[in-house]
């Protein structure tokens, strides 16, 4: 394995805030290699000539994109620690977690009261824009690649993909945000263009711009590296920003091509889903639900795993003490959802680590003692990762090699399931919900019946902290108002108001832009 730096020269911009992080004279892009599309070996300097004339060092440069969902923790963050603060704890689906002290920007957002001098939104919106200037650098080499044009369209899909995925996520987090659709020139840099926020229509017309080339140059799963972005990912991405644009058609369209397509089937033991190691040709690392996946490994640093993401959120000591705990105690399953599941649903022992009195021993071995001895009652499961049975960094636990199940099939089937559903084909709806429901060893058929209501009930049950769950809210409460406030009341009386609906933009970022940068209503 090798850790790698990439680096062609390129004059870029000089912009005043940190969307683009600092001022670049060349453009350094880590490969943190460690399996797969990840193996590359060392390549010193290599000169923009070099990339566009030659599709590996191209591809390399792609493979920079994907490097930068490693980063995070208390760090500029994509998937990390900050990204489970914005998503998981700000939803009713987890509490802080920790000791009562430990991150008050957590506790805010735990508690509906998030400001603008709020770190963690920070480092996400730093992390988001990093990420697109790393898209937008391999663009604007691409597009001059002399290469064959499969091959330069393939690795422009990719960028689009991952650049449609950052501004998904920044739309959903802040709403309109300053839209750069190509890396500025020195000219440019200080135009209202890159300084200013578009509107949330044009933000999500760059969105399904990206995801529309990518679904028609991307490959099929298997005709391309193991954790490179696929026609699939694309589609199931794409239907899922359609169906929050309430555009049904084209999300069910979208998903149905993912679930007939043949790719794609559901891991038959949904606690497998996140494991490492397959038992009996089950689940595992890229098993047959997986549909984009952030690949993880072992290289000489140990820096090829997402950073803190394991540790932020594993087991962590209290009380009496005596163990060698497992984290730092964050995002742990509230009560709320734990009430929310049926006796008999097997998706509640795959999610989460109850601390039980007397212990509790984990799939490994592992065990965790009792409440006397530990912070915090619940934990997440999705988020363990053995340091036993599944691969270990030399007692590095920062980044211990958990990849990151980001699209799967169980969600697409969801999608497909309320686009079916606010179409009339109920039929539809009924097939996709009984698979997630037979799988949890439930009935087909929801006790109530299928409905909107009990659709999005399978949601929150099947996809509990896979950190969506805030957008999803918001989301719902979009289509049926007063739906994230009942949510949030069952919370331990949480008092939602709609400006909850977005986190302030970060006041750092608009002091950079010299104002320009417009705040958030209720903020």
């Amino acid at each position: 394995m090798f850790n790698s730096n990439i680096k062609y020269m390129k004059k870029i911009f000089n912009i005043k805030y940190i969307i683009l992080a600092t001022v670049f004279s060349t453009v350094a892009i880590t490969i943190n290699a460690c399996k797969n599309y990840l193996d590359v070996a060392p390549q010193g300097q290599i000169t923009q000539a070099q990339i566009i004339t030659d599709p590996v060092q191209a591809s390399n440069l792609v493979t920079g994109i994907y490097n930068v969902f490693y980063n995070g923790g208390f760090d500029p963050d994509i998937e990390s620690l900050q990204y489970v603060f914005m998503t998981d704890v700000a939803s009713d689906d987890a509490d802080k977690g920790s000791s009562p002290t430990d991150s008050g920007d957590g506790l805010q957002i735990d508690n509906l009261t998030t400001t603008p001098s709020n770190g963690t939104i920070n480092l996400v919106w730093t992390g988001y824009y990093q990420g697109i200037a790393r898209a937008n650098q391999a663009l604007g080499v691409l597009q001059n690649a002399q290469f064959d044009a499969t091959t330069k369209n393939k690795l422009m899909g990719e960028s689009r993909f991952l650049r449609a995925w950052f501004y998904f996520n920044m739309v959903r987090f802040f709403g309109g945000v300053p839209l750069l659709d190509r890396v500025p020139t020195a000219a440019e840099a200080n135009q209202d263009q890159f300084q200013t926020r578009a509107a949330v229509a044009d933000v999500y017309k760059l969105i399904t711009g990206d995801l529309d080339f990518a679904v028609a140059n991307l490959p099929e799963k298997g005709a391309t590296d193991v954790g490179r972005a696929t026609k699939g990912a694309a589609e199931a991405l794409e239907a899922k920003v359609y169906l929050y644009l309430k555009d049904y058609q084209k999300a069910y369209d979208l998903s149905e091509a993912v679930i007939t397509g043949g790719k794609y089937s559901l891991v038959k033991d949904y606690s497998l889903i996140w494991r490492e190691n397959a038992v009996n040709g089950d689940g595992g690392i890229n098993n047959s639900e997986s549909i984009f996946e952030i690949q993880a490994g072992i290289n000489q640093d140990c820096s090829s795993g997402v950073n803190l993401y394991v540790v932020s959120q594993g087991p962590r000591a209290g009380g009496k003490f005596g163990w060698s705990d497992l984290g730092f105690g964050f995002n742990n399953p509230s009560a709320s959802l734990v009430n929310d599941y049926e006796a008999t649903d097997a998706r509640k022992n795959g999610t989460i680590i109850f601390i039980k009195p007397g212990g509790t021993v984990l799939f490994d071995g592992f065990r965790i003692p009792g409440p006397d001895s530990v912070q915090n009652s619940t934990y997440s499961y999705k988020a363990y990762h053995s340091r036993t049975l599944e691969r270990n960094c030399s007692g590095n636990t920062d980044h211990l090699p958990k990849q990151l199940r980001l699209i799967r099939l169980g969600e697409v089937l969801l999608i497909n399931a309320e686009a079916a559903f606010q179409l009339g084909k109920t039929g539809d709806a009924i097939t996709d919900i009984g698979m997630l429901r037979t799988r949890a060893g439930l009935v087909a058929t929801p006790p109530a019946g299928i409905s909107l209501a009990s659709i999005w009930h399978e949601h929150r049950i099947e996809m509990a902290e896979e950190h969506d769950r805030f957008f999803d809210l918001v989301r719902q409460d979009a289509v049926q108002p007063g739906r994230a406030a009942a949510a949030f009341a069952a919370d331990g009386g949480k008092a939602w108001k709609a400006t909850n609906a977005l986190f302030p933009i970060p006041q750092q970022q608009i002091d950079l832009s010299g104002g320009r940068l417009k705040q958030n209503p209720g903020y």
